[in-house]
């Protein structure tokens, strides 16, 4: 229910906001992307010492990816993306004030991967060590190690 009340609140602030008028000129200097993660990160880190570490995990899950002014974030479930939408406002200023530029937008994707994790035993991980490094059966056979049974 929660969840739903959020949305709610994001679609009603999302339809009060009032574009300015086009005889005020907005800035529109460009940035790169290291320069926008840079600015995506110190929001983050801000969030984080203000005691709202969810948002700032939610920031950090992964790094937003830059194409020309759209800013595209992946997130894994449908729960963090709200709870990022609920914040994209100010974060949306914080990166068009610092990087000088009104034309940002940020969209974000749900990507839901469904990854098995299986549990490995010791000699699955002795045989991936090996691919890693093939020296490793030299050490191994030097001391005279043997894998548990």
């Amino acid at each position: 229910m929660a969840s739903i009340r959020k949305k709610k609140e994001l679609e009603l602030s999302s339809k009060s906001y009032v574009k300015p008028s086009s005889s005020s000129v907005l800035p529109t200097e460009e940035f790169t992307e290291t320069e926008m993660l840079v600015q995506w990160n110190k929001y983050a880190e801000r969030l984080g010492q203000k005691g709202l570490k969810i948002m700032e995990s939610i920031l950090l899950i992964n790094d937003p990816v830059l194409n020309g002014t759209n800013i595209t974030y992946e997130l894994p479930n449908e729960g963090s993306k709200l709870e990022f939408e609920s914040q994209m406002n100010a974060l949306l200023g914080h990166l068009r004030g610092h990087l000088h530029n009104h034309d940002i937008t940020i969209e974000v994707i749900v990507n839901e991967k469904v990854e098995t994790k299986r549990n490995l035993n010791d000699q699955d991980r002795y045989n991936r060590l090996h691919e890693i490094n093939p020296n490793i059966e030299l050490l191994r056979s030097t001391f005279g190690l043997e894998l548990p049974s």
